[in-house]
């Protein structure tokens, strides 16, 4: 196989910069992004009326004959391993998955392998149409090691584009179910006075705050009103569980998308996630409202109780209207199914 060659000329009023002006003229089915682009001019790989520009911040005139030559893609250093998927949607641009709680999405110095990324490497094989001039699944989103539910992935570079605007601009809908302490309701005097808790019509909770590293911790998000990336939360009641209710599996979706969004807001609203052991879902619920049963499923579930169960999103090649759900799983059914005392 040969390396790529695309060939086209700037437009009138190109750009400041040579790397916006090649993002905005080159062959929408070259698949280029800028970054792609700017990594291609930094190796030499574009010429400017026959000569090598390797200057991003370049300026570029109307006219000016481009030349881009894309290498063969290469083989990604991630190791394919056997591990067994749940595919929910794939074909040949992107995939759909509900993934396992447990499973890290990543290889990372502290799980170098096992990952979802070393499990897709060997279950799409040569599907992998390249992702960054690699053979690898481009993740555009992720989901905690210990959280379970649905991720798109995708397969080819102009998926990978796609999706990854979709993600910027918010526009793709993720919903949650979740488990907490206690009973975000908006006739609770007590979240009232929660800086940045509000309730909006059919008793739904908005949380509003700025979140980034905490300041000690870092492997930890925290909130802020000043400092941090603004995030946006809401949840709604979807059963209360207990007689009288001390729990309750919420749905809750995001405005925003920030690292453990949903876990240090409804921590912040004092409505900790059970059995998260970062952001203290570890509160004492009453064998009276829930339970003996209810108490030790409570204090023994092995993490947060948190699942992605609806994605929804516009396929990136053909513009189809795409939506999943993936089902309660099995530990979390369990864990409603023991909270929910009556007494």
């Amino acid at each position: 196989m040969s390396d790529t060659t695309v060939r086209f000329t700037i437009q009138p009023d190109p750009p400041a910069r040579m790397d916006k002006a090649l993002a905005r003229d080159v062959p929408q089915d070259a698949t280029l992004s800028r970054s792609r682009l700017g990594a291609l001019i930094a190796e030499g790989a574009v010429t400017v009326n026959g000569v090598v520009e390797t200057n991003p911040r370049q300026r570029l005139s109307e006219g000016a004959e481009i030349v881009v030559t894309t290498p063969v893609v290469s083989e990604s250093h991630i190791t394919a391993q056997d591990i067994a998927l749940d595919v929910v949607f794939e074909d040949a641009d992107l995939i759909v998955l509900n993934k396992p709680a447990g499973m890290v999405v990543h290889p990372a110095p502290g799980s170098p392998d096992g990952t979802l990324v070393n499990a897709l490497i060997h279950h799409c094989g040569d599907d992998l149409s390249g992702v960054g001039g690699m053979r690898r699944p481009g993740i555009v989103h992720r989901i905690d090691k210990d959280t379970s539910g649905l991720l798109v992935v995708a397969k080819s570079d102009k998926a990978h584009q796609g999706l990854a605007a979709q993600f910027a601009a918010h526009t793709v809908e993720r919903r949650y179910l979740a488990v907490c302490f206690g009973v975000p309701d908006a006739s609770d005097p007590r979240l009232r006075g929660v800086k940045g808790t509000s309730f909006e019509a059919a008793n739904i909770l908005k949380v509003q705050t700025f979140l980034g590293r905490h300041k000690t911790d870092r492997q930890r998000q925290a909130v802020s009103f000043s400092t941090g990336r603004h995030a946006v939360t809401r949840a709604r009641i979807v059963q209360p569980l207990g007689t009288p209710a001390a729990a309750a599996l919420i749905e809750c979706w995001l405005e925003t998308g920030r690292t453990h969004q949903i876990r240090v807001h409804m921590a912040h609203c004092g409505h900790g996630l059970i059995g998260d052991p970062t952001y203290g879902g570890r509160q004492k619920l009453s064998a009276k409202s829930v339970g003996e049963a209810g108490v030790a499923a409570a204090r023994n579930f092995p993490r947060q109780a948190l699942h992605a169960a609806t994605l929804g999103f516009v396929h990136p090649v053909s513009g189809d209207a795409l939506a999943f759900e993936a089902p309660l799983p099995q530990d979390m059914i369990e864990l409603v199914n023991n909270l929910d005392h009556r007494g």
